[in-house]
């Protein structure tokens, strides 16, 4: 049997290097194995869960969906979406939280971390039912494999309990996706090299950052250290010469500046590519939206199939 991919990225603006090589890069990947079984997609509505602006949510999504566009991913490969652009998602989502236990979402540690400090009734139900909604957003489209990171394993696992349960109680419909194990890449901040990289100022190189914003960024990263176990923050840049394909470069540097210009040089030329696809991509916004809108009807022909069989099989008309 043929694998079938499925993965969604949350609407929260402009990729940094660590999504890159933790998972988009990886996805391209699936997409050049798998082609038209692998689907992507900006899940938007998840991206209203948190605190949010109306101006930030749209423009976020289009900087994600040229980020994704501009790095490989080819709506005539795969299937690449935007989530509210097919409705069966929340559909099947109010479905599934018609049999899943209450205790279920709050044993979820996300939803534990982010409403931390929170008075209950100032929680959105959605941030509740957030994992629901993912429940929805990968069975709709029965895949075998969803690329996920660790902090999702335990929503995953929700996944597979809603399906196991709605297939017992109505007959066999879903597979219970397995997670397909991302390249456990963890890229380190370059202004604290002892956490993971956030979008947060200038701890984080972005996908379309100029040539000399990353040697900015870079020549200000962390490489002194107070332990006696080496310099995470050199081990960190190291690594990112690595992965960027300079292996035969990484030595001893006896100048951390000559690594910060050698890793800033090997990352600009590497996305130089991408940064002219994206600005492409930018200046015919339309064109996105279009790109976005047609991978959705695509997806709707999946997604309303099986929104239709469960439908029938729980009884309603």
């Amino acid at each position: 049997m043929k694998e079938t991919i499925l993965s969604g990225i949350r609407a929260s603006g402009k990729l940094h290097i660590g999504n890159y090589l933790g998972a988009l890069k990886q996805f391209i990947e699936l997409q050049d194995k798998y082609g038209r079984n692998c689907y992507f997609f900006i899940a938007d509505l998840h991206a209203i869960t948190t605190p949010f602006k109306f101006d930030e949510v749209s423009e976020d999504t289009i900087q994600v969906a040229a980020d994704y566009l501009a790095a490989g991913i080819d709506p005539e490969k795969s299937t690449f979406f935007l989530q509210s652009y097919v409705p069966a998602h929340t559909q099947l989502a109010w479905i599934f939280e018609s049999i899943t236990p209450l205790g279920e979402l709050y044993r979820m540690t996300q939803f534990k971390e982010k409403s931390e400090g929170i008075k209950n009734e100032s929680v959105n139900t959605g941030l509740l039912t957030y994992p629901v909604l993912m429940a929805a957003d990968i069975l709709l489209y029965k895949p075998t494999l969803v690329p996920v990171g660790e902090d999702q394993t335990q929503h995953l696992e929700l996944t597979r309990k809603i399906a196991r349960k709605f297939n017992n109680k109505f007959g066999k419909t879903f597979p219970e996706p397995k997670n397909y194990a991302l390249k456990p890449l963890r890229i380190m901040s370059l202004t604290d090299p002892t956490k993971k990289m956030s979008k947060t100022g200038d701890e984080a190189l972005m996908l379309d950052d100029p040539p000399d914003e990353i040697l900015r960024k870079l020549k200000k990263a962390v490489t002194a250290t107070d332990t006696k176990q080496g310099s995470p923050g050199v081990d960190n840049l190291k690594f990112l010469l690595e992965q960027f394909g300079a292996t035969a470069q990484v030595k001893d540097f006896s100048k951390y500046n000559e690594l910060k210009e050698t890793l800033a040089k090997t990352i600009a030329d590497y996305f130089a590519d991408f940064r002219a696809k994206k600005k492409t991509l930018l200046s015919k916004p339309d064109q996105i939206h279009e790109i976005l809108a047609e991978g959705a009807k695509k997806a709707s022909k999946v997604a309303s199939q099986t929104l239709a069989e469960v439908k029938q099989k729980i009884g309603l008309i």
